[in-house]
């Protein structure tokens, strides 16, 4: 009897700035170890079954997806990430306080997912 195949676990890795810093990963590091935990769980579910849709991933339109954290404290938070070259980059990572992702969240991470692709 052959071995199961195990899924591949594509890469996920963080966008970084021109200057060097990595605005996801900080804001992942001012947030508690229980939100961190949670949100990184589900980071690695995408990683693991991507393409992965609905309730965890919700496509944002532009290659850009968002995945969805619930956290303790009836807080959301949305990591962004899009597929280049082959991997996960997350370009963008907030808490979400409205109903619908606020516009300034998308343009950031659309404007970073752009500097990847120059």
């Amino acid at each position: 009897m052959a071995p199961e195949k195990l899924p591949r676990k594509i890469e996920l890795v963080f966008f970084c700035t021109v200057a060097g810093s990595e605005p996801v990963r900080e804001w992942l590091k001012a947030l508690s170890e229980v939100e961190r935990r949670a949100i990184g769980t589900n980071l690695l579910r995408a990683q693991s079954r991507w393409p992965v849709g609905m309730p965890l991933c919700r496509p944002m339109g532009k290659g850009l997806c968002e995945v969805r954290t619930d956290l303790p404290g009836n807080r959301t938070a949305r990591v962004l990430i899009c597929l280049y070259r082959g991997c996960l980059v997350a370009p963008h990572g907030f808490i979400k306080k409205t109903r619908a992702a606020p516009d300034d969240d998308l343009t950031l991470a659309r404007r970073r997912q752009k500097e990847l692709e120059q």
